[in-house]
C-alpha cells in the first residue's frame, strides 16, 4: 500500500495551488524581489560617458566580460551599479569551502550544526565586502585607462566606484538571502537565472531577424530549436541521474519492543559540482583574449601567438575547455563532498552499507563510486558546455552558451521541486487540520 506521502504526490495538481496562500505570497515576494534586481542592472555608475563606454565594448567581445556580462543580467555592458553582479559572493563563498578544508577551526565550525553555519555565513559576508572593492578598485582603475569612458578621472571618481559597485554587490546578496529565507527558490540562483533568461527575447529576435533576412535557412532554424529541446531534455535527465547506495539501519530492542531494521538509500549526483567548472574553466581560458581587447593594438608578440591557437572557438581552446571543466569537475567535487565524513555520519547513526565494514571501508567504498560517477558527469558538463559553444563559434548562430543552458534548466528544477514541497506540505496540514476536527466531533 502506497504510503501517505506517495498519495499525495500521486493526487497532486495545480488546483491546489490557489489554496496555498503561504505560497502564494513567498512567490510573489520572490517575483518582486527579482523586479529589483533587474532594475539594478538599468542604473548607471555615475561619472561614466554611455556612449564612449558602448563603442568600447563593441570591441571587446569574446572575453572574460562576456561572462560577467551574462551573470549579471547584462548589467557590465550598461556599468550598473550591479556591474559586479553576485560573482564576489560566490568566489566568497568558494574560498571559504576551501579554507575549511584547510584550517581545522573552520572545520570544526562546520560540524557545529546551525551556529557553526551561521558564523560561516558571516565569513562568507565579510569575503564578499572584500573581493566586491577589491574588484570595483580595479575596475574604476580599468576604466580610467580606457579611452575617455571616465568623464572625470581621479580619486574621487575611484571612491564612488568602489562605494556604488560594493553596495551594488552587497544589496544583491541581501536581496538573494531573502529571497532563500522568505521566498521560493535559491535566491543567488534565482538573481543569476532571471538575468540570463532577461536576455532571451533579444535573442530570439535577433534569430528570426536572422531568418527574415536570409542570413540563417528556415531548416537550420528548426534544426537549432530541435537541437536546444534535445539539450534541455538531456540535461534534465542527467541532472536528475543519481547512484543509490543501500544503507540498512539494524534492528535494536528497547524493553519489549523492537525498534530499527530499516533500509534508505544514500543519494550521489551523477553532478555533483553544479555549474562551478564551466565557469572557472572559461573564465581562465578567456584571459587571453581579454587582455589582448584591453591593450588594443599594443598585444604582445607572444599573446597573439596564443590566441591564434586558442583564441574562442579554435579546435585547442574547445579542448582545453573540455579538459578544464573534467578537471574541476573533480576538483570542486572532493571540496563539497566528503565521503570520510559522510561515512563516520553513517556509523554514528547505526547506518551500514550491506557488504561493507563501517568506518574506513565504507569511505573508501563511497570515494570509488563517487569517482566512478563523477567521470560520467564531468564527461556529461563537457558535452553540454562545448557543443554549444562549437556551434557559437563556427557559424554564428547561437547566443547562448551552454553554461547560461545548464544554469537556466538546474535553477529552474530546483525551484519547481521546492514549488512541490510547499504545496505538499500545505496538503499535509490540511489533512492534519481534518483529523483534529473528527478526533473532536468523537
Amino acid at each position: 500500500m502506497a504510503s501517505a506521502a506517495e498519495q499525495l504526490a500521486a493526487n497532486f495538481n495545480f488546483s491546489n495551488f490557489g489554496k496555498a496562500k503561504e505560497l502564494r505570497q513567498r512567490i510573489l515576494f520572490t517575483l518582486a524581489l527579482l523586479v529589483v534586481a533587474r532594475l539594478g542592472t538599468f542604473i548607471p555608475m555615475p561619472g561614466i560617458d554611455p556612449s564612449e563606454l558602448a563603442r568600447q565594448l563593441n570591441q571587446q567581445q569574446g572575453g572574460v566580460l562576456d561572462i560577467f556580462n551574462m551573470l549579471s543580467g547584462g548589467a557590465v555592458q550598461r556599468m550598473a551599479i550591479f556591474a559586479l553582479g553576485i560573482m564576489p559572493y560566490i568566489s566568497a563563498s568558494i574560498i571559504i569551502q576551501l579554507m575549511t578544508t584547510v584550517f581545522p577551526e573552520l572545520e570544526a565550525l562546520k560540524k557545529e550544526g546551525e551556529a557553526g553555519r551561521k558564523t560561516i555565513n558571516q565569513y562568507t559576508r565579510y569575503g564578499t565586502v572584500g573581493l566586491a572593492a577589491l574588484q570595483a578598485y580595479g575596475i574604476a582603475i580599468g576604466l580610467e585607462h580606457w579611452g575617455t569612458v571616465v568623464i572625470a578621472p581621479g580619486f574621487f571618481f575611484r571612491i564612488s566606484a568602489v562605494i556604488t559597485l560594493t553596495g551594488g554587490t552587497i544589496l544583491l546578496m541581501w536581496l538573494g538571502e531573502q529571497i532563500t529565507s522568505r521566498g521560493v527558490g535559491n535566491g543567488i540562483s534565482l538573481i543569476i537565472f532571471a538575468g540570463i533568461v532577461a536576455r532571451f527575447p533579444t535573442s530570439i529576435s535577433q534569430l528570426f531577424e536572422s531568418a527574415r533576412t536570409g542570413a540563417i535557412d528556415l531548416p537550420v532554424i528548426l534544426a537549432i530549436l530541435i537541437g536546444a529541446i534535445g539539450l534541455v531534455l538531456f540535461i534534465v535527465f542527467m541532472e536528475r541521474a543519481q547512484r543509490r547506495l543501500l544503507v540498512q539501519y539494524p534492528k535494536r530492542q528497547v524493553g519489549n519492543r523492537m525498534f530499527g531494521g530499516e533500509s534508505s538509500h544514500l543519494p550521489l549526483k551523477l553532478n555533483v559540482s553544479g555549474v562551478i567548472p564551466p565557469i572557472f574553466a572559461s573564465s581562465i581560458l578567456l584571459m587571453p583574449t581579454t587582455v589582448a581587447n584591453f591593450n588594443g593594438q599594443s598585444v604582445p608578440d607572444f599573446l597573439q601567438t596564443i590566441l591564434t591557437y586558442i583564441g574562442p572557438g579554435r579546435p585547442l581552446y574547445l579542448l582545453l575547455y573540455a579538459l578544464m571543466i573534467i578537471f574541476f569537475s573533480f576538483f570542486y567535487t572532493s571540496i563539497i563532498f566528503n565521503p570520510e565524513e559522510t561515512a563516520e555520519n553513517l556509523k554514528k547513526y547505526g547506518g551500514f552499507l550491506p557488504g561493507i565494514r563501517p568506518g574506513k571501508k565504507t569511505a573508501e567504498y563511497i570515494d570509488y563510486v563517487l569517482t566512478r560517477i563523477t567521470v560520467v558527469g564531468s564527461l556529461y558538463l563537457a558535452f553540454v558546455c562545448v557543443i554549444p559553444e562549437f556551434f557559437r563559434a563556427n557559424y554564428a548562430i547561437l547566443t547562448f552558451g551552454g553554461t547560461s543552458i545548464l544554469i537556466i534548466v538546474s535553477v529552474t528544477m530546483d525551484t519547481v521541486a521546492q514549488i512541490h514541497s510547499h504545496l505538499i506540505a500545505q496538503q499535509y496540514e490540511g489533512l492534519i487540520k481534518k483529523a483534529k476536527l473528527r478526533g473532536a466531533r468523537r
